[in-house]
């Protein structure tokens, strides 16, 4: 694998050579950006192509700022049959507003706005027409979109592999050349270990070379008790260390761009773990299930369960899926990131800086109008 990302070396650098080209346009003005500025409009992002935990840091945004704001979150809607902009019902399907989105959905069922389009303007235009009362949107996976502005700009990137250390596509995971981070406002390294070093926070801080404008905090992984996948009478939160202290075997159904953390935290855990891996956003097919069971059949003995993760999860609640599992001892673990030290009350506090600040701004705005 590493010889064929070599081979493909001279590729990485044309299509670095693209993006900086886009990138510059962009900068330049003669491609058009539009910003926002009667809406807090907070962007989380990276410069990989996925992996670096995007979905539980919007979460934590979301919980950090609904109980003071109206908040909705806005996503392109990755891996989704529709099209256009899509206002997330109940009873959506990750073919309706991708895994992500639905994620949003579960976690949050009716208290905030989800929705999805891939031109984000447009978008959050919708957005509002349906809620005139929002007063932040955050946009999952922006980065790359160079036509919105948001107002604050979260650039995350991967403790395992950090974006310093990475190649452009096809040679390596970026999706734009390394200066893009200039572009970030707050920079979070994510999947940090849970005891962390400050010497190593000093290491990383010093690669990364911050701009003054920059803030740059850790974050860390919680994982929650396995919660039971369906519909069942019974369906509560089951103590994961029920399971590790009985010696139990896991297979691990994973569709996503990076498991290998979710495998660390198990591996030592567990009598045996067997990882059955897919690709990112991955959709899960009947023989995939088939095979699924066979695997689960092929471990000895009767302590045994199958794990997913909550992302997986949704996308095994299509029609026609849920048939096929709905018998087998079934799991997904949520999760949860968690700042280190005082990162969590800085971080909180510029976010919570930001968002009143664009208040006061708006109604500001409003009143010039109003003369």
């Amino acid at each position: 694998m590493k010889f064929l990302r070599l081979l493909a070396f001279p590729f990485a650098v044309l299509f670095g050579l693209i993006v900086r080209l886009r990138n510059k346009l962009f900068d330049l003005g003669v491609l058009p950006v539009r910003e926002h500025n009667d809406i807090a409009l907070i962007g989380v992002g990276n410069l990989s192509a996925g992996g670096t935990g995007k979905t539980p840091h919007v979460e934590y945004l979301v919980r950090l700022l609904r109980a003071k704001y109206k908040i909705g979150t806005l996503s392109r809607g990755y891996g989704r049959k529709t099209s256009g902009f899509v206002l997330a019902q109940e009873n959506a399907t990750t073919l309706d507003i991708g895994d992500e989105p639905k994620q949003f959905r579960h976690r949050f069922p009716s208290t905030i706005p989800v929705a999805v389009d891939g031109n984000r303007n447009r978008g959050v235009k919708k957005l509002r027409e349906h809620f005139s009362d929002l007063e932040v949107i955050v946009l999952d996976d922006v980065f790359q979109h160079r036509r919105i502005k948001p107002g604050l700009n979260i650039l995350l990137t991967d403790y395992a592999q950090l974006y310093y250390t990475d190649q452009m596509l096809p040679t390596g995971n970026l999706r734009e050349p390394k200066g893009g981070v200039k572009r970030a406002d707050i920079i979070v390294v994510t999947k940090t270990p849970a005891m962390f070093s400050p010497l190593e926070r000093k290491r990383i801080i010093k690669e990364i070379n911050p701009q003054p404008y920059q803030k740059v905090y850790f974050s860390y992984i919680r994982y929650g008790d396995f919660f039971p996948f369906g519909d069942k009478p019974d369906k509560r939160l089951i103590s994961k260390e029920y399971y590790f202290d009985r010696n139990y075997s896991i297979v691990l159904l994973t569709g996503i761009a990076n498991s290998h953390s979710l495998e660390y935290f198990l591996k030592d855990k567990v009598k045996q773990l067997i990882p059955f891996r897919f690709k990112d956003h991955h959709e899960f097919s009947p023989n995939d299930l088939v095979r699924l069971r066979e695997i689960f059949d092929s471990i000895a003995g009767e302590n045994k369960i199958i794990l997913t993760t909550e992302k997986d999860a949704m996308r095994l609640e299509k029609p026609g899926l849920k048939d096929l599992i709905s018998e087998l001892p079934l799991f997904y673990i949520p999760i949860e990131i968690a700042f280190h030290d005082k990162d969590a009350e800085e971080f909180d506090q510029q976010i919570l800086d930001y968002v009143r600040s664009n208040q006061s701004h708006r109604r500001l705005h409003k009143g010039e109008n109003a003369v």
